[in-house]
Order: structure tokens, then sequence, then C-alpha cells
């Protein structure tokens, strides 16, 4: 075989050089030292990515949640799936109108008013607990909040974003319509890269994703529905003050786990207070009943058919996810941890399935 590159010019040295590698042993170490640098590197570079790659996941999320209500309008309208997609689309923009049509202007005037509600009754619960020997000096609201926000401003940073990042939710809309539309084009172009004996396995875990995905997220909104048409009709039963607004943010913050819960009941419990001590007693009634009802008969209903999620697991993970990322990390951390979990399955799935063959 003749050499197109030529003699050597005299003088070059013939000898190998630090890029020249012989030996064999010594070539596959230094490949697998490439791929741990490689897989490092990525790493660091998801690391800075965080929140776009939680702005895709939350595409992901919102794609599955359209897609799985178009499942459940194809078992009654047998039209193509474009059409379902577009009516459930247009049924939710005509339920959001509608809500700030009818109730706009009152739960704006009311979302105006809470803090202040709920800055006079923190400081009578600090009062109350210095009269009686709880709190050696007296105690001042605003200085407290100061502290607390000083020593976990991360936690509160992600906690009083709930009603901020519009611009987020907007491009989580758009990438989920994307997703929902033509979700084939997706998963093919990630399979792609991935070795050809692994795509059928990646396609397979796909699938067990998505329907987990879509059961978590229709128990979470059946949870949210309940625990807020539920509460906003009590508290307006009674005549509390502001009950439109704390039942839609009982049923916002249902979509948080372990969390989402104390936050809307303590807010609940407040503005009972400010009416009242028989109405602050109701409150806790009306609180205390419909997470109940929501947490021992529908929560472990539909927990049945979707991901098997330990609280406290769920529990750590919005902590971390919440103060490394925001409120996106918060509210995202339930279904990024079953998808894991989801993963790990199958890879142990295979494993078993590898060893039995060899076996």
């Amino acid at each position: 075989m003749s050499d197109d590159s030529g003699p050597i010019p005299p003088g070059v040295p013939t000898r190998t050089g630090p890029t020249d590698i012989s030996d064999g042993m010594i070539r596959a170490e230094a490949k697998k030292a490439a791929v741990w640098l490689g897989m490092a590197a990525l790493i660091v570079l998801a690391v800075f990515l965080a929140q776009p790659l939680l702005v895709i996941f939350g595409g992901v999320v919102f794609a599955a949640l359209i897609d799985g209500g178009q499942r459940l309008l194809g078992r009654v309208l047998p039209v193509p799936r474009g059409v379902r997609i577009a009516i459930v689309l247009l049924a939710g923009v005509s339920f959001a109108a509608w809500l700030f049509y009818s109730a706009g202007n009152q739960i704006a005037t009311q979302a105006a008013e809470l803090p202040a509600i709920v800055k006079t009754q923190a400081q009578r619960a600090l009062d109350w607990a210095h009269s009686r020997g709880m709190l050696m000096e007296q105690p001042d609201f605003s200085r407290l909040a100061g502290q607390v926000i000083g020593g976990v401003g991360p936690v509160t940073r992600a906690l009083g974003g709930i009603f901020g990042g519009f611009t987020t939710a907007f491009l989580i809309m758009i990438l989920g319509i994307y997703f929902v539309i033509e979700p084939d084009i997706y998963q093919r172009g990630f399979a792609w890269m991935l070795p050809v004996e692994n795509r059928e396995r990646f396609h397979g875990t796909v699938r067990r994703m998505g329907k987990s995905l879509r059961m978590l997220l229709f128990g979470r909104l059946i949870g949210m529905t309940v625990e807020g048409v539920a509460t906003w009709i009590a508290l307006a039963v009674y005549g509390v003050p502001m009950a439109a607004l704390l039942g839609i943010l009982t049923g916002l913050l249902a979509f948080l786990p372990n969390i989402g819960a104390p936050i809307s009941g303590l807010l609940m419990v407040m503005v009972g207070f400010s009416g009242g001590t028989t109405m602050g007693i109701y409150c806790i009634a009306v609180y205390f009943i419909v997470q109940t009802v929501d947490g021992n008969i529908i929560v472990p209903m539909v927990a049945k058919r979707t991901a098997d999620l330990a609280p406290a697991l769920v529990l750590g993970a919005q902590l971390i996810f919440g103060v490394l990322f925001g409120i996106l990390g918060l509210a995202l951390a339930d279904p990024i941890v079953a998808m894991l979990k989801i993963a790990l399955e199958r890879q142990a799935e295979h494993n078993k399935q590898m060893a039995t063959t060899d076996a």
C-alpha cells in the first residue's frame, strides 16, 4: 500500500510521540478516562443549564397533561387526535378567561388586602405568645420576618415566586404544545443519539414514563379541584373574607404535596381569626376536613394507579429542588423523582434480564 504523504523529510524525528499510544491496554484506559471526563463535563454543563433544562422538562409535563386530557376525551369523542388537543387547549383557555372575567376584580382586591391581614394576625400571635412567657422580649413581626428572610433566603424566594414567572410559564406552555402535537419526532430524535441496541428499551421506558406522568398529573388535578372548590364553598357559606382567593390558593398549592397544604392552611386560619375567634376555629375545621378527605380518600385512590413515591422522598426532593432552583424546581420535584424512579426500575429489569440470559 502506497503512502500518499511522501517520504519523511530529513530531520523529523520518527520516535513515538506523547499522543501515540502503542500499548493496547493503555489506549483502552485512555478511552475510559475520556468517557468519564466527558460525563463530568456534561454534569457541569447540566448544572449551569439547570434552569433552561427545568423549563424544557416543565414543557414535557405540560404536554403530558394535555395528552392525558385528549386521551380521556378520545374515549367519548371519536375525532382525530389534533382536534382533541385543540378542544383541550380551548377548554383550558376558556376556563381561565371565565375565571378572570367573573372574579378577577374581586380576587385582585383580596390579593392586595391579604398581606396586611397576614401581618396583623402574625403580630397578634407573637404578642399572645409573649404575654404567656413563650418569648423573652417583645416581638416585632417586621423585624422577625427580616431575620427569617436573611436566614433562609433561597427557600423564601422559592415560595415567594408562586405568583411570578409569567414568562417562564408562557415558555413552558409553548414547549408543551409543540411536544404534544408531534411527540414522535422528539422521541425518535433523542433515541437516534443512543446505541441501536438500546433504542427499543428507551422507547419502552418513555412509554412507561408517559403513562405514569399522566396518571400522576391526573391525580394532582383531582386533588387541586376538590381542595380548591371545597374550600371556596365552605368558607363562602360561613362568610369568611377572601373565600374565593383562599380557595384558588388552596387549589394551586395542592400541586405541591406536603408543602402546599400547610401554607394554604396557615393563610386560611390567619384570615379566619381576623374575623373573630369563632371564624378562626371554623377555618381550622374546614382545613382539617378538606385535607382529611383529600388525603385519606382521593389521594390513596389515585395513588394506586400512579407512581408509588414515598412521602419523605418527595418532601426531601422538594426542599432540595426548591432551594437550588426556586419555585420551578419546587413544582417539578415530584414529576422528576417519579421519572427517575421509573428509569432506575427499567435499568434494574434490564440488568436482571441480562443476568438471567448469561446464566
